[in-house]
């Protein structure tokens, strides 16, 4: 089940937040709960990226992108990621989550996340996100006109910019 109380706790934490600039990094802090866990007793890891959710929005707020988004009915959505697990996250651990937003391009939104423990990283994820409305993408650019910003966007790390280059040579639809 999503997670709904726990994303209705964090959009009212990051409220008293400070604002971020778009490209700032918003920190939160978890548990891993009972609920969460697989079959081995930890972080489920489809889980990890249904959690990777309260990173993001609380981020969009804090930003200022949940008001130019509502106001123009537009919507905003996953349309690709690469995960990396490294470390196991067990039963009531606490983590930190680290969201920030890498860059843009002409159709896409970049953002990276991870989790932390201890000072050690367990889990990153790169989320490449699309604006969507009645016409289907809405460009970057203009959903950062409507938040009353024409910056351009910072240079995107080299590795992701490979992750792109892979991504695109990769067809679709799946050859069966």
């Amino acid at each position: 089940m999503y997670p709904f109380i726990r994303m209705a706790y964090a959009m009212a934490k990051c409220r008293k937040a400070p604002p971020l600039p778009v490209t700032g990094t918003h920190v939160s802090q978890h548990i891993c709960w009972p609920w969460d866990l697989d079959i081995w007793v930890e972080l489920n890891n489809g889980r990890t990226l249904t959690l990777y959710d309260l990173g993001r929005i609380p981020l969009a707020m804090r930003t200022g992108l949940i008001g130019p988004l509502r106001a123009n009915r537009w919507g905003i959505t996953v349309a690709g990621s690469s995960v990396r697990y490294r470390r196991r996250v067990r039963m009531f651990e606490r983590f930190e989550m680290r969201s920030r937003c890498l860059g843009w391009d002409a159709k896409f939104l970049y953002m990276d996340q991870s989790m932390w423990r201890n000072g050690e990283c367990t889990s990153q994820v790169l989320i490449r996100s699309a604006f969507t409305g009645k016409g289907g993408i809405v460009p970057p650019a203009e959903v950062l006109a409507a938040m009353g910003s024409h910056e351009a966007s910072p240079a995107l790390p080299a590795w992701v910019q490979a992750w792109i280059a892979a991504d695109a040579e990769r067809p679709w639809p799946p050859q069966p």
